[in-house]
């Protein structure tokens, strides 16, 4: 039989494993939050990019020793200086059922906010930057089905980037060419023989 003394210790511990329980599933659901949705920086100002000149959408592959294919369908936008402004990759992998839409943008980027794509009047998509070199950064991420579709059937594709000052950056890229070269067959293969 419990005692009064033994009871009033054991209701103790009850409220403090409670009152634990609650109060770690509260700082759990806060980091949660915090990963989920974080804070958006509002920027100070807009301007649209216009000494860009693009290429033509070109689809190149690459197939080294028995991997399979990889194809790469890419458009490419260079300042007169003839740096590269931005590059956009659709990377699709033979047999692979996801595909990579990846771009590459100059440095100088306010990478907590993530690239910006709108296809046309439609939602924006919002690619994250994953690593920068001493000359360009990189922002990638699995391309949707939906996005596909979006870009063959678009006409502009927009892209906005927020830069170190918080200044927002715009430049619109043609998609007219982009489903008949998507569909066609690559420009070229690139073939490189593994010899073991």
């Amino acid at each position: 039989m419990i005692n009064a003394r033994s009871r009033y210790c054991l209701s103790g511990f009850l409220v403090i494993a409670i009152t634990g329980a609650a109060t770690t599933s509260g700082v759990v659901a806060q980091k949660k939050a915090l990963v989920a949705k974080p804070a958006e920086v509002a920027t100070r100002g807009q301007r649209e990019a216009k000494d860009i000149t693009y290429a033509d959408w070109q689809k190149l592959c690459f197939k080294a020793g028995g991997a399979p294919k990889l194809c790469r369908t890419s458009i490419t936008g260079k300042f007169p200086t003839g740096q590269t402004a931005v590059r956009v990759d659709l990377i699709e992998r033979e047999g692979d059922r996801t595909a990579r839409l990846q771009l590459f943008v100059p440095i100088g980027m306010y990478l907590q906010h993530a690239a910006k794509l709108t296809i046309d009047q439609g939602s924006p998509y919002r690619i994250p930057y994953n690593w920068c070199l001493t000359n360009i950064c990189i922002a990638a991420d699995v391309a949707h089905p939906r996005i596909i579709k979006e870009l063959e059937s678009g006409k502009t594709l927009t892209l906005e980037v927020v830069d170190s000052n918080l200044l927002s950056l715009t430049t619109s890229l043609p998609l007219g060419q982009f489903a008949s070269v998507h569909k066609s067959v690559p420009a070229q293969t690139l073939d490189q023989d593994i010899d073991e």
